[in-house]
């Protein structure tokens, strides 16, 4: 069997001892992160190849950058998404792990409906439904993982109605998420909870943790090659209670092991 965990750390070195308390009790085969904030010099390997973790990363000053952390060797294939050669966030980052092919992303928030930044989010998610479709005809076992900055239904969100049409539960984004489900892939979390009500985001302000008033934003999303192999998933709340948490929770599944 397989952990796979994705996890928005918002700042590896601020949440330093708390992602390693979480490695250490989640124990991931493959632990992919999101805005680590920091270059690859200054990102804290040497603590986390202490946990026998191989580390492929796209680092960068103060904001975004992502990583891939895994116990055997990665073969790293990407370090951007393609389509925009004048994108410099480090926001993309692709690699194989034995036959499993694993992308740590981090989708830009969008700030607000309509705003330049929105559009930028509108066509990263393009940009990204195009990578999916090339490795969709590959017909190889791959993941998608990683906060995708978007609630995609009704069900995950604490509060609907309050939301509707803002950012992150929009209908363009949520459009977006329905299209990558629609040609091929499996929400990991939904296949094992249709029905639950699950969040993996709580704002920092007005007690939404306290509260419980959080939005679900961060997914696995499995090729069928992937899903068929797919065993359990779910979110783990604990990393969010800590002290100096980060606003977001790691969410994993499991798959059937594939051939090294």
């Amino acid at each position: 069997m397989m952990k796979i965990a994705t996890f928005n750390v918002n700042s590896i070195k601020a949440r330093l001892g708390n992602v390693l308390e979480w490695l250490r009790s989640a124990d991931p085969d493959i632990a992919l992160l999101q805005e680590i904030k920091c270059t690859e010099e200054e990102f804290p390997g040497l603590e986390l190849s202490g946990l026998k973790y191989q580390i492929a990363l796209c680092g960068q000053k103060t904001y975004n950058g992502v990583a891939i952390l895994a116990k055997s060797p990665i073969a790293l294939e990407m370090r951007a998404l393609p389509g925009d050669g004048g994108d410099d966030h480090a926001r993309y980052i692709e690699g194989k792990v034995g036959d499993l092919r694993v992308a740590s992303i981090y989708v830009p928030n969008g700030q607000n409906v309509g705003s330049e930044k929105f559009r930028y989010k509108l066509g990263f998610l393009a940009r990204l439904e195009a990578r999916i479709r090339e490795l969709l005809e590959r017909e190889e076992p791959f993941i998608m993982s990683g906060d995708y900055n978007i609630a995609p239904f009704d069900l995950d969100v604490h509060d609907p109605q309050a939301w509707r049409g803002q950012i992150m539960v929009s209908p363009e984004e949520r459009s977006w998420f329905r299209r990558y489900l629609n040609i091929g892939l499996t929400d990991a979390y939904r296949a094992i909870h249709p029905d639950a009500l699950g969040f993996s985001w709580w704002d920092y302000r007005a007690g939404a943790w306290q509260r419980d008033m959080g939005l679900r934003i961060d997914h696995l999303l499995l090729s069928p090659q992937a899903a068929d192999r797919l065993q359990d998933a779910d979110i783990d709340r604990d990393p969010r209670g800590k002290d100096k948490a980060s606003d977001h929770t790691p969410v994993w599944c499991k798959l059937i092991a594939g051939r090294a």
